[in-house]
C-alpha cells in the first residue's frame, strides 16, 4: 500500500509522569488498554494465512485531506498544523502500539495506522507520543495531546471528562492452551477456574462481576491472576498456573497467530462485549471534553470508513471483524454500575 501524503510524522517515547499524579489518577483512568509486551516475534502470520508486517518500513496508508473535516478543526490546531496524538502502550502493546523488530525506536500498529488516517483526513501532520496508561489521560487533560489513540474504551464514567469519536468494536476474548478443553459460553464457565486479567481494567471489572455473581449463586468462584505484563500472564498460561486469559479480543488473537505452529500455542474459545452483557462496547479516539475538536476527528474517521482505507488498516492487522458501519460521537457506554 502506498502513503498518499509526504507529510512526515514526529514520534516521541514519553514515559510516566511525577508518579503523585498518577497514584491520584489511577483509579480513574484505568481501563481496557491491555497489559504491555516486553517482545514480539519477528514473523506472525494472521488468521487468513497474510504475512503481517512488523518492520519499520510500514507504508502506512495516509488519505488525502478531506477540506469538510478539516474546515471543523479549532483554528489553533490548524494553524499549528500538527495533530499531536498519544499512545498509553508503555513498553509496548501488540498489536495496538510496540517496538518493530528491526528498529526498536519506531513503535508500529494498528492503533498508530488509525491515528495517521485522522491526520490525513485532518490535512495535519502527526506528532505520535508513547506514554504510560494513566499518562496518556493526564496528557489530554493537560493539553498536552490533542487526542488519544489507545484501544480507549466508551464508558459513561469516562464520558464526564472526555469525548469519543469510535472507530472499533470493544470484544473481550477467553484464550487458552491450544490443548485446553476448556469452553466458555458465559461468566459461569469461569466457575473454579483461575482466570488472568489486566489490573483495573473494564474487563477486571466484568471478571469481578462474573465472580460476584457465581458466588452469590452459591457456585465456586474465580482466582483472578493480576501480572505486571502479557509476558508474565503469558508464562503462566504456558505453564499452566492459570487456566486463561480474559482480555482485549486484539490481544490475543495477535498472540495466538504469534504462537501458532509452536509448542506454547494457544486458541481463543470465547468472546464477550468490553460493555458488559447488555451494549457492544466501542472503542474511541479520546479528547478533552469539549476540547471543540472531536466532531473533526468523527467527520475524517467517517471520511476514510467511506473511502474504504479504514477497513484496509483493520484487514491489515487482522481485525476486520472489529470494523464498525459508522464513527459515532458519545456513543452510550460501559455503565457506571456494569452487570
Amino acid at each position: 500500500m502506498t502513503a498518499r501524503s509526504t507529510a512526515r510524522p514526529t514520534v516521541r517515547h514519553r514515559l510516566p509522569v511525577l508518579a503523585a499524579a498518577i497514584a491520584l489518577a489511577g483509579a480513574v483512568l484505568a481501563g481496557c488498554g491491555g497489559q504491555t509486551t516486553e517482545s514480539t516475534t519477528a514473523s506472525v502470520t494472521g488468521a487468513a494465512g497474510q504475512q503481517l508486517n512488523l518492520t519499520s518500513k510500514q507504508d502506512r496508508i495516509v488519505p488525502p485531506k478531506n477540506e469538510a473535516a478539516a474546515a471543523l478543526l479549532p483554528p489553533a490546531i490548524r494553524d499549528r498544523g500538527v495533530l499531536r496524538v498519544a499512545h498509553g502502550s508503555g513498553a509496548g502493546n501488540a498489536p495496538f502500539y510496540f517496538p518493530s523488530t528491526d528498529d526498536d525506536r519506531v513503535f508500529i500498529g494498528d492503533e498508530s495506522d488509525i491515528a495517521h488516517l485522522i491526520a490525513g483526513a485532518l490535512g495535519l501532520k502527526i506528532e505520535e507520543s508513547n506514554t504510560s496508561w494513566e499518562g496518556l489521560f493526564l496528557g489530554i487533560d493537560s493539553g498536552q495531546f490533542d487526542l488519544g489513540v489507545s484501544n480507549i474504551t466508551v464508558t459513561e464514567a469516562r464520558k464526564q471528562k472526555y469525548d469519543f469519536a469510535t472507530y472499533r468494536k470493544d470484544d473481550l476474548a477467553v484464550e487458552v492452551q491450544e490443548s485446553s478443553t476448556f469452553t466458555f459460553t458465559g461468566g459461569d464457565s469461569f466457575s473454579g477456574r483461575t482466570v488472568a486479567v489486566g489490573s483495573g481494567t473494564n474487563q477486571e471489572r466484568i471478571l469481578q462481576r462474573y465472580d460476584a455473581d457465581l458466588r452469590a449463586a452459591g457456585k465456586p468462584g474465580i482466582a483472578i491472576k493480576n501480572y505486571q505484563d502479557n509476558t508474565g500472564t503469558y508464562a503462566a498460561l504456558a505453564s499452566g498456573q492459570i487456566d486463561a486469559y480474559f482480555g482485549p479480543n486484539p490481544v490475543s488473537a495477535f498472540h495466538v497467530a504469534q504462537t501458532r505452529g509452536t509448542p506454547n500455542a494457544t486458541k481463543i474459545v470465547g468472546r464477550v462485549s468490553g460493555a458488559g452483557s447488555t451494549l457492544q462496547g466501542l472503542i474511541g479516539a479520546t479528547t478533552r471534553k469539549d476540547s471543540g475538536i472531536i466532531r473533526a476527528v468523527q467527520a475524517a474517521l467517517e471520511s476514510t470508513i467511506r473511502s474504504g482505507d479504514y477497513l484496509k488498516v483493520l484487514t491489515r492487522w487482522g481485525l476486520e471483524a472489529e470494523a464498525v458501519p459508522t464513527s459515532e460521537i458519545n456513543p452510550p457506554g460501559l455503565p457506571i454500575n456494569d452487570k
